[in-house]
């Protein structure tokens, strides 16, 4: 094999691994199930994943969910358990931190005209 393909490869392989370790959990798939997320996600037609909102419909309420995953584990099947951190919901700033949105917070205070 020439050198250029198999870096060539090589980067295609990590570029795979990379998009593997981003894939997001559906926290009501019975095969990532999360129970919290899944009732919450029902209840609010969506969920977070890692910060980021997805919106979803679901068109069961929680407990075909539930009873979806325990049909899942009871045949054999392994879940695969994201941390239950990885559906939490962004932390609120709290007001006057410099990550504060519409406007410039800490790096614009005190550089107005005349000051």
């Amino acid at each position: 094999m020439k050198k250029s393909a198999r870096v060539t490869l090589t980067v295609v392989a990590a570029m795979g691994l990379a998009a593997c370790n981003r894939q997001r959990h559906d926290p009501c798939e019975a095969a990532t199930f999360n129970e919290q997320a899944c009732q919450d996600a029902t209840r609010s037609g969506g969920y977070y994943w890692r910060g980021a909102w997805f919106p979803m419909v679901y068109r069961y309420p929680y407990p075909y969910y539930f009873d979806s995953y325990r049909r899942y584990v009871s045949s054999g099947h392994t879940v695969v358990g994201a941390p239950a951190a990885s559906y939490s919901h962004p932390a609120a700033t709290a007001p006057g931190s410099s990550a504060e949105h519409g406007g410039f917070g800490a790096t614009g205070a005190g550089h107005g005209a005349g000051e």
